[in-house]
């Protein structure tokens, strides 16, 4: 997670909740991460691994057991923050591949875990949800791709409502109540905010040229 060129905030930024979360639990993450380092144990497979919990929480979500499917993201949560501390520890280059599979797989878990919710309410022929999960991943994916978009051009793009940590704790959360159909209409409308955001913000850097 997070392994991109930009992983560290900059002054002219302000912090993220990735950032805000990974300086509180720092204290539990670095010594995971050392005894880690000692091991024959690669940030990319941490990465795979986390990408493939995501089919239990999808699975658990296409049958209905959404409280299930909270507690499991919960629980694959932590590698998602390990993999980028681990690479970090031993030194990979931020530019490296690890970034590039970390942020694709990223992506692909979110996929999956939408997918999840696409097969439950179509199962039960929820067509407004169906539309609603739609919308809730083409956005998230948006989020993402303005970010990389912008960094590829050498433009700060770290801003806005949503970033993927925001989204997955609306997601959680909803899920842990039982009601997920309100962290996707939030999901939703919200990560097309956000894209609007980020867009609004690199034109303004653009204008300054």
């Amino acid at each position: 997670m997070n392994r991109s060129p930009s992983s560290g905030p900059s002054s002219s930024e302000k912090k993220t909740l990735t950032d805000i979360l990974r300086l509180r639990f720092r204290f539990i993450i670095e010594p995971i991460v050392t005894h880690l380092a000692r091991l024959p144990v690669s940030p990319n497979l941490l990465t795979v691994l986390g990408t493939l919990g995501h089919l239990i929480v999808a699975w658990l979500i296409s049958n209905g057991q959404m409280q299930g499917a909270g507690i499991a993201i919960m629980l694959i949560a932590p590698l998602d923050a390990l993999d980028g501390a681990l690479a970090r520890k031993l030194g990979y280059k931020a530019e490296g591949f690890g970034a590039f599979l970390d942020s694709t797989l990223d992506r692909i878990a979110e996929i999956i875990l939408f997918g999840g919710f696409l097969f439950y309410y179509g199962s039960v022929g929820d067509m407004l949800m169906m539309a609603t999960t739609y919308i809730a991943i083409t956005g998230s994916i948006m989020v993402s791709y303005a970010r990389a978009r912008a960094e590829a051009l050498d433009l700060s793009c770290k801003i806005g409502l949503l970033s993927r940590v925001e989204r997955y704790v609306i997601l959680t959360l909803t899920l842990l109540v039982g009601y997920p159909q309100v962290g996707l209409v939030i999901l939703a409308l919200f990560s097309y905010i956000t894209v609007a955001q980020r867009v609004f913000h690199v034109w303004q850097q653009t204008i300054q040229d």
